[in-house]
């Protein structure tokens, strides 16, 4: 079993943001991989699916970005995950808008809800998925650029990288972390 985890903050306020490309993310999958419905679990809103026999679990914590990891220790703790098959996806200011980057392990990079959950896992050896959604403009803060929605001009290029990674997700589940890092970074 393979679990995807994408970050964002729940409620309408930040639908669409810079900082929820995580939870677009998962509804791309959602679609794709023909999910019924999510349910509440693990401060989550989580679904089970299966790709190429392999079953994956989408989720979308609801404890705001920066808890983040509270929803995925209690669902990696509850389904006795090993680390190995965890991918983080989260959006990155540093990258530019529409490229990917996915790592096995390292720092948080200033990501606050990818740092959460390595605090709560007690470990940086965690596969995330990078989705650029820089730069942050000059005079601009990084808080109102990431809670920001894109723009009309920037829309086309951010849902085409949300289908690249969808597609690095897959590559992942089926080939590995080295094939996808190959491919998509």
């Amino acid at each position: 079993m393979k679990m995807i985890v994408g970050l964002g903050n729940p409620g309408k306020k930040y639908d669409d943001t810079r900082h929820n490309v995580g939870f677009e993310l998962i509804g791309e999958l959602a679609k794709r991989w023909q999910v019924d419905g999510f349910r509440d679990k693990h401060q989550a809103q989580m679904a089970e699916a299966v790709l190429a026999g392999e079953k994956a679990l989408l989720l979308a914590p609801q404890t705001f970005m920066n808890l983040s990891g509270v929803s995925v220790r209690l669902a990696a703790d509850f389904y006795k995950l090993p680390l190995t098959d965890l991918l983080v996806v989260c959006d990155d200011f540093n990258l530019p808008l529409g490229s990917l980057r996915m790592r096995t392990k390292g720092s948080a990079g200033g990501q606050n809800g990818l740092d959460n959950i390595i605090q709560q896992l007690g470990t940086q050896e965690i596969a995330r998925l990078r989705i650029g959604i820089g730069p942050v403009p000059e005079r601009w803060s990084t808080v109102d650029f990431v809670l920001g929605k894109f723009s009309r001009d920037e829309q086309e290029l951010a849902d085409q990288t949300i289908r690249r990674a969808a597609d690095a997700v897959e590559c992942w589940m089926a080939e590995g972390p080295t094939a996808a890092m190959n491919q998509f970074n």
